[in-house]
């Protein structure tokens, strides 16, 4: 029968067993205990708080080691380094107890000494995996990817069933854009654990920083397959939707997860912004007041609230919400910018001017608020105090270019554009890499009758900015409209829908260029879609009628002119058109 003394190491046996110590050496350890156990006197009356009686160093360094471990796990750390010290004056050369200490320094945040532990037992026995993947995930956390991932990859060398060094390597290696080798330790860690969730996971999270969006939907499916809980992995597949540009996807995939409460103020946040940037606004304000209703509803999403209520012309939703939240903080200026727009929006300028002129000179607002202040001014017949007003603020503000572009427009706005092309000119010097300026002086020089100068403008512009969407909008539709360059304005306007793919001008600009090109189906697609999202401009309206008759859809045809002439009664030619139509064609 065994002794009680046996009977306690078993149970420290166990306990090196429940903190996942490696088996051979548990095995070992576990034969030289119990014959040491074996060795000593029975006895019935055993105090757990004595130690053992042992008969070498070996196993009293075995002992201290146990007693580390259980103060590890209770979180007695200092106990623990002190029982470790004394275990590896029993028995220095064990690399095990230098990457021991190693873990414990690591957590109690004395990197250095925990990084010299390491060392020390990489060193003691460079066949011992454990402190490889430490030295790892400690070179990670300074930054020094490269370091980590040479310790990362001994560590699988060592042993390529264990699932840790494959992830945090791969990290490793996405921060170091090495995607090629992180997906390939990604794969190979599925392919010996084909259940692996976190491999699949961070699969899809590697794709889609690679921009390889439909390969990391796959990983990110197969993810929540194998875990149907795993809330951050539907998150992360609902962002690649979005980032693919699957609008109407990534939407349904936020909302179905909606019910779960730990993320619910993540996903609505979420669901939120993409209903809005996709100008969805009737459902964006029902998902507001569902935050405010589940208690996420802050001062972000009461702006957002009143925003959407200015998007939606619901202006005197908007004017009571800005209107509480600065009898909360009457010092919040940006708040009382917004106000002034929803006045401004409801066509009550004056209550606008009055809001506009209280924000404070100084505040970040402000001078979007002399822009408004402006406006309103010409609007009420002082374009000359309005100028005034501008030439006065960028005296003291003068690289401000909001201020220069407002006081071209207002130029412009009153027939003066070639005042105003010429107070850009001769500032430009102030803005040589601003797009906005180059673009405002080619469309100043478009209003003047002088395209030709107003292209190259803009193909200045596209140096300085390939990007910018206004300036291939412009050079896109302008060739349309002359009929030249038409392959070249498809490549312009192509790229500027994918940098902004729910602008309905910039749709309607490609759909006329695949109607000169006498696509008339693309032209078709493109001219229903500009039209669905902007409904009140009557060039959409002509040119998706024009469309329509070139397929020989006359009664959609007709309609649509008759659309573009209610919203622009007064265009003659238009109503000019409609009467050659009709008499070419009928009331088909």
């Amino acid at each position: 029968m065994i002794s009680i003394h046996a009977s306690y190491c078993l149970k420290l046996i166990k306990k090196w067993n429940a903190s996942q110590m490696l088996q051979r050496l548990i095995i070992y350890l576990s034969f030289m205990t119990l014959a040491a156990c074996a060795a000593g006197t029975p006895h019935t009356d055993f105090d757990e708080s004595a130690p053992p009686r042992v008969f070498d160093r070996h196993s009293r360094s075995l002992y201290l080691f146990s007693r580390a471990r259980l103060a590890t796990h209770e979180g007695d750390f200092p106990t623990a380094l002190n029982h470790l010290r004394n275990a590896i004056e029993l028995d220095p050369g064990s690399a095990i107890l230098h990457a021991e200490v190693a873990d414990i320094k690591l957590k109690i945040g004395q990197v250095a000494e925990s990084l010299e532990y390491i060392k020390k037992s990489i060193k003691l026995d460079p066949s011992y995996r454990p402190p490889y993947v430490m030295a790892g995930i400690l070179m990670s956390s300074a930054g020094k990817d490269w370091e980590a991932a040479d310790y990362l990859r001994k560590a699988l060398k060592l042993d390529p069933t264990k699932e840790d060094a494959y992830l945090h390597l791969s990290l490793a290696l996405t921060r170091l854009f090495e995607y090629e080798e992180a997906v390939s330790s990604l794969k190979a860690l599925v392919k010996v654990n084909p259940d692996s969730v976190l491999g699949y996971y961070y699969l899809g999270r590697t794709y889609s920083q690679m921009k390889l969006y439909r390969d990391a939907l796959g990983y990110f499916k197969k993810t929540l397959e194998l875990r149907p809980e795993f809330d951050q992995a539907a998150i992360d597949m609902a962002a690649t939707y979005e980032a693919a540009g699957d609008y109407s996807e990534a939407i349904e995939s936020y909302r179905s997860q909606l019910d779960q409460d730990e993320n619910r103020g993540v996903v609505l946040q979420r669901l939120i912004q993409l209903l809005i940037q996709q100008r969805r606004f009737g459902e964006a304000l029902e998902y507001l007041k569902a935050s405010v209703k589940s208690g996420y509803g802050g001062n972000e999403i009461l702006r957002k609230m009143g925003l959407v209520h200015i998007e939606l012309e619901q202006f005197d939703e908007a004017i009571a919400i800005f209107r509480e939240m600065l009898e909360k903080d009457p010092s919040a200026h940006h708040i009382r910018l917004y106000l002034g727009i929803a006045f401004e929006e409801k066509g009550d300028l004056e209550s606008a001017l009055a809001e506009f002129t209280k924000i404070s000179h100084g505040s970040a607002p402000y001078l979007e608020a002399i822009g408004h202040i402006a406006f309103i001014l010409k609007e009420k017949g002082k374009p000359e105090q309005a100028i005034e007003i501008l030439k006065e603020t960028i005296a003291s503000n003068a690289r401000q270019v909001e201020l220069y572009l407002n006081l071209a427009s207002l130029y412009e706005s009153i027939d003066k554009a070639d005042v105003g092309l010429d107070f850009l000119s001769r500032n430009e010097h102030l803005f040589p890499a601003e797009p906005r300026y180059h673009f405002r002086i080619g469309v100043l020089l478009d209003k003047l009758g002088k395209r030709a100068e107003s292209i190259e403008v803009m193909k200045k512009v596209l140096t300085i900015n390939p990007r910018d969407a206004q300036a291939l909008n412009y050079l896109g539709y302008s060739y349309a409209e002359m009929g030249i360059n038409l392959e070249e304005a498809l490549k312009y306007l192509k790229l500027a829908v994918e940098i902004r793919p729910n602008d309905a001008f910039i749709l309607d600009s490609l759909g006329w260029v695949y109607y000169k090109l006498k696509r008339y189906d693309d032209a078709v697609r493109l001219l229903e879609d500009a039209f669905s999202l902007i409904n009140d401009d009557a060039t959409i309206a002509e040119h998706l009628a024009d469309a329509y008759a070139a397929r020989r859809e006359y009664k959609k045809a007709l309609k649509q002119y008759r659309k573009a002439q209610e919203i622009d009664p007064d265009r003659k030619e238009l109503a000019d058109k409609i009467r050659r139509f009709k008499g070419e064609h009928g009331e088909k």
